[in-house]
């Protein structure tokens, strides 16, 4: 994994950090800002559908990787310092394992949990990843993490996240397995769709001096946006 230690901008820029940290919060505190949230009307849908669906679940499964925040914060997080087209497709591959593996096992064996102490910690997958790029862990103990094992792991939870969702819906046995699979494989579409629209965005980013100067903002505001995923999990935990 190629992190870098970034050092603190000067002032100027950290007044402006702050300022846009603050209005980030903001504007959190007035939107619904649930991870693994689905639609009514996809949630009618998945709730009467009964027999195989193949390319509806394809759909679905995409637009909710493509509208998945929390998801795309991650992979962004997981990509800011990567260059190599080899080592994207690793580190996504194995996010996408991850992500694959607990979806199915927890909706065919219908084990799940609180989905709000599910998705705190997805917030938290974001806070560590801007950490790493920050290279905040070999500053404070003097070692790097496995970044490949990090990944994976997320990815479990990430999964297990979506998974506890669509046990609340209680889709039909009948051809449960089928649209299961056509919803991962949408999964993984909407994930390459985002993933390559993010790409072309850090390609053209990175060609301008302007990367490296606002690396460290650009980390800390994603770091405030997984504490604010933490939040609101947590505040429904505690209201729920």
């Amino acid at each position: 994994m190629f992190t870098r230690t970034l050092a603190p901008p000067g002032s100027t820029t950290r007044r402006l950090l702050l300022a846009t940290s603050l209005i980030l919060l903001f504007l959190a505190a007035g939107a619904e800002a649930w991870a693994h949230n689905v639609a009514e009307g996809d949630k009618g849908y998945i709730q009467e559908s009964s027999g195989v669906l193949f390319w509806p679940f394809v759909y679905l499964g995409a637009k909710h990787m493509v509208t998945g925040y929390d998801h795309l914060l991650f992979l962004f997080g997981v990509i800011f310092f990567l260059y190599r087209m080899k080592d994207i497709g690793l580190y996504v591959t194995l996010f996408a394992i991850g992500h694959s593996t607990t979806m199915l096992f927890g909706v065919l064996t219908g084990i799940s949990a609180n989905a709000y102490v599910i998705d705190a910690i997805i917030g938290l997958s974001v806070v560590y990843k801007a950490l790493d790029n920050l290279g905040a862990y070999q500053r404070w103990f003097g070692f790097q993490p496995n970044t490949k094992a990090a990944t994976l792991i997320f990815g479990f939870f990430h999964g297990f996240g979506l998974a506890t969702k669509i046990i609340e819906f209680e889709i039909a046995n009948e051809g449960l397995i089928p649209n299961l699979l056509a919803f991962n494989i949408g999964v993984e579409i909407g994930q390459l769709l985002a993933l390559g629209a993010i790409l072309i965005l850090m390609g053209y980013w990175r060609r301008t001096p302007s990367f490296m100067r606002h690396a460290f903002a650009a980390n800390v505001l994603l770091m405030t946006a997984g504490f604010v995923l933490v939040g609101y999990q947590l505040a429904g935990y505690a209201i729920s």
